[in-house]
C-alpha cells in the first residue's frame, strides 16, 4: 500500500494490526507506570524519576517492531509528569530542578507511549505512604477510581459525551469532592492525542463542546482530575511549564537566531508528539520557547495548582471500543482506600453494576451470578473493589 492510499484510508480499530499496536503501546506503558511507582521514594528527585519513565519507554518501544520494511516511528507521547500534593497536573521539571518527594505526598504520575502514532495513556494516583489511604485523601482518590469506572460504562458506542460529563460529576459529589474545570477526554487517532471528539469533565457556561456520539472503532483517553477544593486551578508560574507540543497548523518567521535553533531543533525531534523541555539544551531552549510561544508555533501544557492543603488525584485510562464492548489498556491497582463516604446514590450503583462487554445474542440478562467475573476481563476488577468495597465505612 502507498503511502497515499494509506493517508487515505484511516486506519482504525478494524484493523487487527492497529488493535495490536494500540495493546503493544499499552503494554509498555503499563509497565512504564508500575516502575515509575517503584522509584518514587521519599527525597528522591522528582526530575530523575520522570526521566526513568521516559528512557523505559523509549527503550522498550525501540526493541519492538525493528525488522519492518517500512520505518514505524515510535516512543514517548507524552512526557512523564509527576504532580505531588495540590499540583493538579504537567510537572516534568529541569534537569536542574531539586525538588524532591517527601513521605506522605499524593503524587499524580502521567505518561504516554505510541507505537506508529497509535497512543496509549495513563495517569494514575499513588500516595507514599505504607498502610492503607484514610480520610480526604482517600475520598479523592476514591472520587476519581469510581468516577473513572462509571466513565468505563458509559463510554460506549450510542451513548453521548455529555451522558459522561453528568456521570462523573455526580460521582464527584458522591465523595464531595469536585471534579477539577477544564480537563477534557480526548478521542485519539493515530499521530493525534487530542482529537476533535472530547467529553469535558465538568460542564459550565464557560466551556462548551460539540455534542457527539461515541461509535465503534474509536479510541478515547478518558482522564479525571478530582479534588478536595474548589476545583479551579490556577497557573501561578510560567517558568514551570516545561511540555510543548508543535502547532503543526501555524507559522510565523521567527526573528530571535535561539528561537529559529529550537524551533529547527523541534521540529526535527518532536514534530507531533508533546515533549519535555529537558530534551533540549537548557539556556538555549529558555530564550528561544518563549517567542515560539508568543507566536502560538508552540502549544504549553502549564503546571496549574489548587490551594495549598487541597487533595488532588488523577486517573486517566485508554478505552477502545470494540465491537464485543469497551477494553480498558491501561491501568494500574490502586493502594486500599478506607474513604469517609459511601456509595448510596442508586444511579452511580447501576452504572457500575454495568458490563463493559456487549452481549451478542438474547440480551444482557446474564451479567451477574457465575460468569460475573468474566463479564470484564479487560478491567482490573481491583480498583473497583476497593471503591466500593471499602466505602462502607461505619
Amino acid at each position: 500500500m502507498s503511502d497515499e492510499e494509506r493517508e487515505e484510508k484511516e486506519l482504525d480499530l478494524s484493523s487487527a494490526e492497529v488493535v495490536t499496536k494500540y495493546k503493544t503501546a499499552a503494554e509498555i506503558v503499563n509497565k512504564a507506570l508500575k516502575l515509575v511507582i517503584s522509584e518514587c521514594k521519599p527525597k528522591t528527585k522528582i526530575v530523575d524519576i520522570c526521566e526513568k519513565g521516559d528512557s523505559y519507554i523509549r527503550e522498550q518501544t525501540g526493541n519492538v517492531y525493528k525488522n519492518v520494511k517500512r520505518k514505524i516511528e515510535r516512543g514517548v507521547a507524552f512526557p512523564t509528569c509527576i504532580s505531588v500534593n495540590n499540583v493538579v497536573c504537567h510537572f516534568s521539571p529541569l534537569a536542574s530542578d531539586e525538588a524532591v518527594f517527601e513521605e506522605g505526598d499524593i503524587l499524580k504520575i502521567d505518561m504516554a507511549c505510541h507505537i506508529d502514532g497509535f497512543i496509549a495513556a495513563v495517569a494514575h494516583t499513588h500516595v507514599l505512604q505504607e498502610g492503607p489511604i484514610t480520610g480526604r485523601a482517600a475520598d479523592v482518590i476514591a472520587a476519581a477510581n469510581t468516577a473513572a469506572e462509571v466513565a468505563l460504562r458509559l463510554v460506549r458506542p450510542g451513548k453521548k459525551n455529555k451522558d459522561v460529563t453528568e456521570a462523573i460529576q455526580k460521582v464527584a459529589a458522591a465523595y464531595d469532592c469536585k471534579i477539577v474545570e477544564g480537563v477534557l477526554s480526548h478521542q485519539m487517532k493515530q499521530f493525534v492525542i487530542d482529537g476533535n471528539k472530547v467529553v469535558l469533565s465538568l460542564s459550565n457556561p464557560d466551556t462548551r463542546v460539540e455534542e457527539a456520539e461515541f461509535e465503534e472503532n474509536e479510541v478515547y483517553a478518558i482522564d479525571i482530575v478530582t479534588s478536595t477544593g474548589d476545583g479551579k486551578p490556577k497557573l501561578l508560574d510560567e517558568k514551570q511549564t516545561t511540555i510543548y507540543k508543535r502547532a503543526v497548523d501555524k507559522s510565523y518567521h521567527l526573528k530571535m537566531k535561539a528561537s529559529r535553533f529550537i524551533f529547527s531543533e523541534i521540529s526535527q525531534k518532536f514534530p507531533i508528539m508533546p515533549f519535555s523541555a529537558r530534551a533540549l539544551e537548557e539556556k538555549r531552549a529558555r530564550l528561544g520557547l518563549v517567542e515560539c510561544v508568543n507566536h502560538e508555533l508552540l502549544q504549553p501544557y502549564p503546571v496549574l495548582h489548587e490551594k495549598p492543603g487541597d487533595y488532588v488525584a488523577h486517573i486517566k485510562f485508554t478505552v477502545l471500543l470494540m465491537p464485543n464492548g469497551s477494553d480498558r489498556v491501561t491501568s494500574h491497582p490502586l493502594q486500599e482506600l478506607q474513604p469517609t463516604k459511601s456509595i448510596d446514590d442508586p444511579d452511580i450503583k447501576a452504572w457500575l453494576a454495568l458490563g463493559t462487554k456487549t452481549k451478542k445474542k438474547g440480551g444482557g440478562k446474564k451479567k451477574k451470578g457465575k460468569k460475573g467475573d468474566k463479564v470484564d476481563e479487560s478491567v482490573e476488577a481491583e480498583p473497583m473493589d476497593s471503591t466500593n468495597g471499602a466505602t462502607t465505612q461505619d
